[in-house]
């Protein structure tokens, strides 16, 4: 680890949304999205977070910048001061500290303006720079993230996929934080822009000592620039481990199955790959005992009925959450 000093800590957090069944017209019923996830992340470090599309991955990155109408209980603390119950007047100044990176490089992006006037858009309203100094300030970030200062009065549909997540990486950097949330920052790239975005990123880090949740499910992405990684299954986090103590020794069924969708590189080499049965339930079906259970290869009759919880291995350095380790 790069640095144990602890950056961020999240303590049992749940997010739920209200849903009103028979057309809208139903008493609302809560859907539990996130359930009970507790991690840490380290200064410096890029914890990957992984899971299939539906496990609350990008709800759980939201959640911890405020973003969306959900309910969020637990407890979440950054450089050691819990910030669960801030006001929005206290928690705006704490989004200097806290950005994100969307999944979507042009979705995320005003069309009306142009890179200077969403960039000095953020500068103006954080106090940081106007006139002359934010202009200064935006070819920096233009420099920083590869772009040419030419682009300043170029509009978002005038750009490539690529050049917009560039954009939208300047954006989250025009405030100085200390913490970026990459939700799926390529998973709408080209593999060959994938590989240039995700090189800027780890540049990003080295040169500015950033820390990262990198929120992925193309696993190779993760492995290539995860520190650390935990995987995610029905809003828990099921396993977290080093990145290569993980690859190399993965313990959940879960993980395991993961891991073996990886295709493998070498000519005529056979498949591992795990099957899974079925597929990945709704959050109002949760079943009981272990989440896992109908699907998993090697469930006993005690997943249907007893929640595992997370248990540490080597030196808390590895974490999983399964019955078959008790």
């Amino acid at each position: 680890m790069k640095d144990q000093r602890r950056l961020l800590s999240v303590r049992d957090l749940r997010v739920h949304f209200s849903e009103r069944k028979n057309g809208g017209f139903g008493k609302p019923v809560p859907i539990n999205v996130v359930n009970g996830v507790s991690f840490d992340v380290f200064q410096g470090e890029t914890l990957g977070l992984v899971g299939e599309s539906g496990c609350g991955k990008t709800t759980l990155g939201r959640a911890l910048i405020r973003l969306g109408h959900s309910v969020v209980t637990g407890h979440i603390e950054f450089e050691g001061h819990d910030i669960t119950c801030l006001g929005n007047r206290e928690f705006r100044s704490l989004r200097k500290q806290i950005q994100m990176i969307f999944q979507d490089p042009f979705g995320s992006l005003n069309p009306r303006l142009t890179v200077g006037q969403m960039l000095e858009e953020v500068l103006l309203v954080h106090g940081i720079a106007r006139g002359s100094a934010a202009r200064k300030r935006i070819e920096e970030l233009l420099d920083l993230v590869g772009l040419n200062r030419e682009y300043f009065n170029r509009y978002p549909h005038e750009f490539s996929g690529g050049q917009r997540q560039r954009i939208g990486i300047a954006r989250a950097l025009a405030v100085n934080p200390k913490f970026i949330i990459c939700d799926e920052p390529v998973s709408a790239l080209d593999v060959s822009i994938q590989s240039q975005i995700i090189n800027l990123l780890k540049d990003l880090q080295r040169d500015l000592g950033l820390t990262y949740l990198f929120i992925a499910h193309d696993l190779s992405v993760v492995e290539y620039i995860s520190d650390r990684v935990a995987v995610m299954y029905l809003g828990k986090i099921v396993e977290i481990a080093d990145s290569a103590e993980l690859y190399a020794n993965p313990k959940h069924p879960y993980t395991k199955a993961l891991l073996s969708a990886i295709p493998n590189p070498e000519p005529g080499a056979k498949s591992g790959r795990i099957l899974l049965k079925g597929d990945l339930p709704g959050p109002m079906n949760i079943p009981a005992g272990c989440g896992f259970h109908p699907r998993c290869p090697v469930a006993m009759d005690e997943c249907r009925l007893v929640e595992p919880q997370l248990k540490n291995f080597d030196n808390n350095r590895h974490e999983v959450s399964c019955l078959l380790y008790k």
